[in-house]
């Protein structure tokens, strides 16, 4: 569960100078069950770095498509792949299915891991009176930060792709939370520069996150206050502001929007441009 899926597919780049800015786009993308319209927004970006959760491989409800894999072919761009669960309702024979978070860029991605929380919740295991049917959602794994480090020339940023737990209350995601900032701080010498993005499932404004966000030194890449980043596409779902984008070191985000127009996933993507401090 632990192992990292690759695959290179961005053009060689023969830039005479290291750029000072990158693009980027974080998303939920609720599987790709809508991957052309997901694919078509994010060529619109002309993003530099995608950091995507929900990303399924080899799962029935998706084609048993490699979705990491159709994006960055599509786009040109290099990309890891980190498993969150197994979904044993998904699969087909002997191949089993994931569901998990995927990193691509234009720059080469090196030093991928999987930082599996130690808390998690037990909603998703299997239980032997259930069905193994999708509508119970049954797995095997646990949440999980992807980690990669992108290398714009001899510039390193460090990026953690977040999904957070949704089921419990919101001590064990601030736990999860505090797990991924912890690992940013510990290589903060190695890497000054750290982005952490994702799907947090908690407002990030609440007292407790915002708190030891801002003790480590991590700044919300978003102007605040930050409208819903969910849609009202289910029937009585309230809407939330739960998609989070935070840096650290020498980056200096600007545009940061929240796309409320792009109904192709139940949550909107962000987007924003780091500018790269030497």
């Amino acid at each position: 569960m632990n192992d990292i899926l690759v695959g290179h597919f961005a053009a060689p780049r023969w830039d005479l100078w290291t750029p000072d800015a990158l693009r980027v786009v974080n998303w939920n993308i609720d599987r790709g069950l809508r991957l052309s319209k997901v694919i078509e927004f994010l060529d619109s970006q002309k993003a530099d770095l995608l950091i995507l959760q929900e990303v399924d491989l080899n799962a029935r409800r998706t084609g048993f498509a490699n979705v990491a894999e159709e994006i960055a072919r599509a786009l040109r761009m290099n990309y890891v792949f980190g498993r969150e669960f197994q979904e044993l309702s998904q699969g087909r024979g002997a191949v089993p299915a994931y569901h998990g978070q995927a990193t691509l860029s234009r720059w080469a991605l090196r030093g991928a891991r999987v930082i599996r929380f130690r808390r998690q919740s037990d909603f998703w295991r299997p239980r032997w009176y259930l069905p193994n049917l999708s509508l119970f959602q049954e797995r095997l794994g646990g949440r999980m930060a992807l980690v990669a480090t992108v290398h714009v020339q001899r510039r390193k940023l460090a990026v953690y792709n977040l999904h957070l737990e949704s089921r419990g209350e919101e001590g064990l995601r601030v736990a999860q939370l505090e797990e991924a900032i912890g690992d940013a701080a510990a290589h903060r010498l190695e890497i000054p520069a750290a982005l952490l993005a994702g799907d947090l499932n908690l407002d990030a404004s609440h007292a407790a996150p915002a708190s030891l966000l801002d003790h480590l030194g991590f700044r919300n890449a978003l102007p605040l206050p930050s409208p819903h980043t969910t849609t009202p596409r289910r029937l009585f779902r309230r809407r939330r502001t739960i998609d989070w984008a935070y840096v650290s070191g020498p980056l200096i985000p600007i545009d940061g929007r929240i796309h409320t127009d792009i109904t192709a996933s139940d949550h909107y993507p962000i987007s924003f441009t780091l500018n790269i401090r030497s």
